[in-house]
């Protein structure tokens, strides 16, 4: 069965329009006076985020994972097929030196085979996702995104109220003000190395270092990990916060609470209580027109295991360097190199 590649491109249309219009104006808040960013057009070539030049193709993108790793590492991937890389800091070392370094490392063997400065790179963090930890831990937020990366995955995001706060520390004070979200509390200082990463000025990456699709010139994209029964209760209300772009369920997490065991593929996704989880995970996802991620393994059923996941809404899928993510980019018919 073909693709309907409009279908995909639709999605990443309503992301780009479903926007309140104080998403996209800036605003002066009554208690402060900030001072206005130079007003520069909309990009209309190629953007820093690989990820946002293919989900406004309505393509489906691959992405693979790494546990830490400095400038040989990233030298190393610089050539990965992978749409972005999950630089993982959740269970891997907390090191941002590591990372800065890794950046580093994929911006000197770079540019991409797609012509990006580097492939994004989405970074997991050892927060719990409850609203006090994150609370806690905004140092952990500010800390990788100067290092130059393109977003950050919440893991055991629980609340509405944990996912608004990761908005907001990312969020510079100046950026356009948005209904639900209150003032950001990035620091000046946090642009100067992450702006060499991107290939920008320091003035420019303070414009552009902000939520995509909320902000249709931004660059930086934020997920969130439901993996938990909490999370599953608020899962409605947490891809619904200004700012949020994609979420998954979690399998791996969601085992030891349902199965007693890591819900690993293929036995653990065939119990209905795990299955009932990503539906619910997939339907919010789909209401709140944000990406849905889901594992696209290279095992023997790889080729109709992608191509089912991609019919059923998937947008990130595991994997970017596998057989499996090959299939799923030729199923719909991407002409961007891999």
């Amino acid at each position: 069965m073909k693709i309907k590649t409009i279908m995909l491109a639709g999605m990443a249309a309503a992301l780009l329009t479903g926007l309140s219009a104080s998403a996209q104006q800036a605003a002066q808040p009554a208690n402060a006076v900030i001072p206005e960013m130079p007003k520069e057009t909309t990009r209309t070539g190629k953007h820093v985020n690989r990820i946002i030049d293919m989900w406004k193709k309505g393509q489906p993108v691959y992405y693979a994972q790494i546990s830490g790793g400095g400038y040989e590492k990233g030298k190393e991937m610089a050539a990965t097929k992978a749409d972005y890389i999950t630089y993982e800091m959740e269970h891997g070392p907390l090191d941002f030196k590591e990372l800065q370094e890794f950046m580093r490392g994929l911006v000197e063997a770079g540019p991409t085979r797609t012509g990006h400065k580097t492939p994004a790179v989405i970074v997991t963090l050892p927060i719990s996702g409850t609203t006090d930890a994150v609370r806690a831990n905004a140092w952990m937020i500010q800390q990788t995104l100067a290092a130059g990366v393109h977003g950050i995955l919440l893991c055991n995001a629980e609340s509405p109220e944990a996912a608004r706060l990761m908005i907001e520390y990312s969020r510079y004070p100046f950026a356009p003000r948005v209904d639900g979200l209150a003032q950001g509390t990035r620091g000046n200082g946090s642009q100067a190395y992450a702006a060499r990463m991107w290939g920008v000025t320091p003035q420019e990456y303070l414009r552009i270092a902000d939520p995509w699709p909320m902000n249709p010139d931004g660059e930086l994209l934020f997920g969130l990990k439901i993996e938990n029964p909490r999370a599953d209760a608020n899962v409605e209300a947490s891809v619904r916060v200004p700012g949020i772009s994609f979420a998954e369920w979690g399998p791996g997490d969601h085992g030891f609470f349902i199965l007693g065991r890591p819900g690993t593929y293929p036995a653990g996704h065939r119990s209905a209580d795990m299955q009932a989880v990503r539906s619910r995970v997939l339907a919010a996802t789909k209401a709140s027109k944000t990406m849905f991620l889901n594992s696209c393994s290279d095992n023997p059923k790889s080729d109709s295991y992608v191509i089912d996941m991609i019919k059923d809404g998937t947008m990130i899928c595991t994997g970017g360097d596998s057989p499996a993510a090959d299939i799923g980019r030729k199923f719909t018919k991407r002409t961007d190199p891999f």
